[in-house]
């Protein structure tokens, strides 16, 4: 990465390819790709923004709006994920920068607490906890070290407890 000035913006319409591929690079499959393309037809993209060195984007990240039962009283719960990186250019901070630039996003936008399925080694570093010792799980089957929140606005997580839903574009549940 230090040959080039790391660059993090909003996706663009023209980024839906070059998004698709780093999502299957970075997977080894298609299954995440998918799920973005759909969000994107479906218009549930909360935050959508690409990384983008000097030979093009590198790494991608999305966030939609999640939904918890029982509701939610007036508290706007985003769901990271998926988020990838281009597989040359994994462990060079490009992924930090996607997820240090999503979450302020998701502030702008009022949302007050962000959830991730993702490595327990990894999210912690940006305050993500565990949710099931916050009182909430997600209705995917996972480990509860793999399944975080992180609180976005002061005395959210004392207001939200439940079972975190994913928008249908993520399959079943």
């Amino acid at each position: 990465m230090n040959e080039a000035v790391l660059h993090v913006r909003r996706e663009e319409p023209a980024d839906a390819m070059d998004i698709r591929r780093v999502n299957d690079d970075a997977f080894g499959q298609r299954d995440e790709s998918r799920i973005v393309d759909a969000v994107r037809a479906s218009g549930n993209a909360a935050v959508s923004l690409v990384a983008v060195l000097a030979d093009g984007i590198v790494g991608h990240i999305l966030f939609t709006p999640m939904s918890v039962e029982p509701d939610a009283p007036a508290i706007r719960v985003f769901g990271l994920g998926p988020m990838a990186v281009a597989p040359g250019r994994q462990r060079q901070g490009i992924g930090s920068a996607l997820v240090f630039a999503g979450l302020e996003e998701c502030r702008r936008l009022g949302c007050g607490l962000v959830v991730v399925i993702g490595h327990p080694e990894f999210y912690p570093r940006f305050g993500f906890r565990p949710g099931a010792a916050h009182g909430l799980r997600s209705a995917f089957a996972v480990p509860d070290d793999a399944f975080m929140v992180l609180e976005l606005m002061d005395g959210a997580l004392n207001r939200v407890k439940g079972v975190v839903r994913y928008a249908p574009e993520f399959g079943s549940d």
